[in-house]
């Protein structure tokens, strides 16, 4: 059953409500109701109906009721989470076929016809399709809901490698090799939340992304020291590894790392807004962004200060500019991690001073972006329009949007529900990252042919 749709519509009828609640009991779908209760409650948050029944779930939730779902016991409770670890039959075997299948394409004979290695366009939707077969396999949505992600990511990575195979423009090679992985993670969102879920699972999805790219990280790390062991303890007996070798050990060992890690971080059965956050990176990223929070509220204040000292900096250097691109993007990121995913997980007597930093450094983000993006038009004006320039035009405006919407809904909201505020705004961004990721791919052949 679709709780959400069935909600929406249920927002004025608490008898249906009822009814759903009991059907959801019944199924043993509590934690999925409730998944759609709070994503209703982003999209109405003046409804008094859905903030009563947030109140009733949440006082009936197992953390607080210390029962299970559909009234289990705590052992019936412990047992069902024990169940629902990883799938490491399923995990091991595509992590091994992921990173054999990339070793292979990183050979220098597969290469486009300018020289740039294949390897570097297809490797991220690959490990997103094997990614998605993990999760297919080891969850219990229908292998339906996978297929439109699948196919969108198949069908957009094959006109991006044609038009790279017969380039139309020299620019549009890079640029796809950085937005073709953006594109991945995308295809593997849009299958875990879908185009109609809330802004609450959408930014839940969000928030969990940045534990399982800790979690690669950290594998990736163990993978590199242990090619290197490996390499310097076979030069100290006199043996000089191969260059197919040295690529099993860091391409192959690197392809293995992302289905490991969705495989260690996230777990299939639950939904993006269900996803437990209670120990290991999921407890620690929030914990590290909210030390980070005002550490970057000083050197933002700085840098705004010494910006008239350097005004024409980014007018004048494209490297200045690209550095100013990338910390927005870096502010996002850290905006998801400090923003907590449930309401009560805020931290206490400290959630007013967390509102206040996000509030300061997302509005420091926004003079800054504006800034840089007068800098990106008035280079555009003073030469011609390039597939680089019109990119980073589009991601200024989406970013500058999201942050500037999560502004006044933050302040207008006040302090009650703020946090509904950002999970809102980026939740609808998120959107537009996958609207504006696909629109380049298509649309700058056709734009700059």
């Amino acid at each position: 059953m679709d709780y959400t749709a069935e909600i929406a519509r249920a927002k004025t009828d608490p008898q249906r409500l009822e009814e759903l609640y009991r059907a959801a009991e019944r199924e043993q779908e509590v934690e999925l109701f409730r998944a759609a209760v709070v994503a209703c409650f982003e999209q109405a948050p003046d409804n008094l109906l859905y903030a009563a029944w947030l109140y009733r779930l949440r006082e009936r939730s197992p953390e607080r009721s210390g029962v299970g779902l559909a009234g289990e016991g705590p052992r019936e409770a412990a047992e069902r989470v024990v169940a629902a670890g990883a799938n490491w039959k399923l995990a091991i075997p595509l992590s091994l076929a992921a990173g054999l299948l990339l070793w292979l394409l990183s050979a220098p004979a597969v290469a486009f016809p300018n020289g740039s290695a294949v390897f570097l366009a297809l490797w991220a939707p690959l490990e997103a399709v094997f990614v998605l077969v993990y999760l297919a396999g080891s969850g219990r949505r229908h292998l339906r809901a996978y297929l439109p992600a699948v196919l969108g990511l198949v069908g957009l990575t094959a006109v991006a490698f044609a038009f790279i195979w017969w380039p139309r423009h020299s620019q549009y090679e890079m640029l796809m090799f950085i937005h073709l992985p953006l594109l991945a993670w995308s295809a593997v969102g849009l299958s875990l939340t879908g185009w109609r879920s809330g802004h609450a699972q959408r930014f839940a999805f969000l928030a969990k992304s940045l534990e399982v790219f800790g979690t690669g990280a950290i594998f990736g790390g163990a993978v590199g020291l242990f090619a290197v062991i490996t390499s310097g303890l076979f030069q100290a007996l006199g043996i000089q590894l191969s260059e197919p070798v040295l690529r099993l050990l860091l391409v192959g060992g690197g392809g293995a790392v992302p289905v490991l890690a969705v495989a260690s971080a996230y777990d299939p059965r639950l939904d993006p807004l269900q996803q437990r956050v209670e120990s290991g990176l999921g407890r620690l990223i929030p914990t590290v962004m909210w030390l980070l929070l005002p550490l970057s509220l000083v050197v933002g204040a700085i840098y705004l200060v010494a910006i008239p000292f350097n005004f024409m900096g980014p007018f004048c250097s494209r490297e200045l500019l690209f550095v100013y691109n990338a910390m927005l993007f870096a502010v996002l990121a850290l905006l998801i991690g400090a923003t907590p995913v449930h309401e009560e997980d805020l931290p206490g007597r400290y959630a007013q001073w967390l509102r206040r930093g996000i509030l300061a450094l997302a509005a420091m983000a926004v003079v800054v972006s504006l800034y840089a993006l007068s800098a990106t038009v008035y280079r555009t004006l003073q030469g011609v329009l390039t597939p680089n320039r019109l990119t980073v035009i589009g991601w200024n405006c989406i970013n500058i949007a999201i942050l500037a919407v999560m502004l006044y809904r933050m302040v207008k909201r006040g302090t009650q529900t703020w946090t509904a505020a950002v999970h809102s705004a980026i939740g609808q961004g998120a959107l537009a990252y996958v609207v504006w990721t696909a629109a380049l791919v298509l649309g700058l052949p056709i734009l700059f042919g």
